[in-house]
C-alpha cells in the first residue's frame, strides 16, 4: 500500500483490468438547513457508473444536479449514504487521502472556467501537476502538450482575460486532463457559450473522451449534448432516475 493508503486507485493500474462499475452510490442523501427548516435535495440516490461510460445529468434548475456532481467529485460530503470508487468508500478516507484522490483521479470543467486570472494559459494548466508534486519543467511540458492538442499552441502566454470564452473553456479542459484522470466531471461546460463555439467544445470533448479513455459525467441543459452521451440521469424532487 502506498503512503496515501490508496494503492487500489493508483493511476498505474492497467485500465483493461478496471471493474465494470467504476463509481457507485448507495442511499446517498443530501440535506441543507434553511430558514424554513431542513431541505432535502437528494434522496436515497443509488446509481452505478461503468468505466468509460458517458453520463448526462439533467433536471430543472435547483433540482440538485450540481449538488450531485459536487458529491461525486468529493467537493462536498453527503448527509448520509456512501460513494464508492471501485471498492473504496471515498468519504471514509482521511482529508489528505481524499485530496490526493481528487487530484489524481478526477478532472473538473466548470461553466465559468474557474481559471486563475493572474496566470497564463500555460500556468493555469500546470497547476494540478504542480500540486501533485511535479517539478515546473515537467508540469510545463505536460501543460504545453495538452494546450497544443486543444488547438491553443499560440496562446500559451495569454492570460484568461485575453482569451475568448471558447478558448478559456479549452484551457479549462486541458487543465482537467493534465494528470490523465479516469473521470472527467463537467458542469454545464457549454452553458456560457454561443452555439458555434459550443459545437467546437462538443467535438473536443468527444475526442478527449476517446484519447484519454475517460469516464465522463456531465451536467447539461442542452438536449443535443445529452443525446450524445451513453445514458441520461434525470433528477426530479431529489430522486435520480435513468
Amino acid at each position: 500500500m502506498n503512503s496515501n493508503g490508496l494503492d487500489m486507485i493508483d493511476n498505474t493500474t492497467a485500465r483493461r483490468d478496471e471493474p465494470k462499475v467504476l463509481l457507485r452510490t448507495e442511499n446517498l442523501t443530501k440535506s441543507f438547513m434553511t430558514d424554513s427548516g431542513q431541505l432535502t435535495v437528494l434522496k436515497d440516490v443509488n446509481l452505478a457508473i461503468a468505466a468509460r461510460e458517458r453520463i448526462a445529468v439533467v433536471g430543472e434548475s435547483g433540482s440538485g444536479k450540481t449538488t450531485l456532481m459536487h458529491i461525486l467529485g468529493t467537493l462536498d460530503r453527503p448527509t448520509s449514504g456512501h460513494c464508492y470508487f471501485e471498492s473504496t468508500d471515498l468519504f471514509s478516507l482521511k482529508t489528505d487521502q481524499l485530496d490526493h484522490f481528487r487530484n489524481q483521479q478526477l478532472g473538473f470543467v466548470f461553466q465559468f472556467h474557474q481559471l486563475l486570472p493572474e496566470f497564463t494559459a500555460l500556468e493555469n494548466v500546470m497547476m494540478p501537476a504542480l500540486i501533485a508534486g511535479h517539478n515546473r519543467r515537467q508540469a510545463a511540458e505536460m501543460a504545453q502538450t495538452l494546450l497544443s492538442q486543444t488547438g491553443l499552441q499560440q496562446r500559451l502566454t495569454h492570460k484568461p482575460g485575453q482569451l475568448s470564452g471558447g478558448e478559456q473553456q479549452r484551457v479549462a479542459i486541458a487543465r482537467a486532463l493534465v494528470l490523465k484522470p479516469r473521470i472527467l466531471i463537467a458542469d454545464e461546460p457549454t452553458g456560457n457559450l454561443d452555439s458555434n463555439t459550443s459545437d467546437g467544445i462538443y467535438s473536443l470533448l468527444d475526442r478527449v473522451y476517446l484519447e484519454y479513455d475517460l469516464t465522463m459525467i456531465m451536467v447539461t441543459h442542452n438536449d443535443e449534448l445529452a443525446a450524445r452521451m451513453d445514458r441520461t440521469l434525470r433528477i426530479c424532487d431529489g430522486c435520480v432516475t435513468g
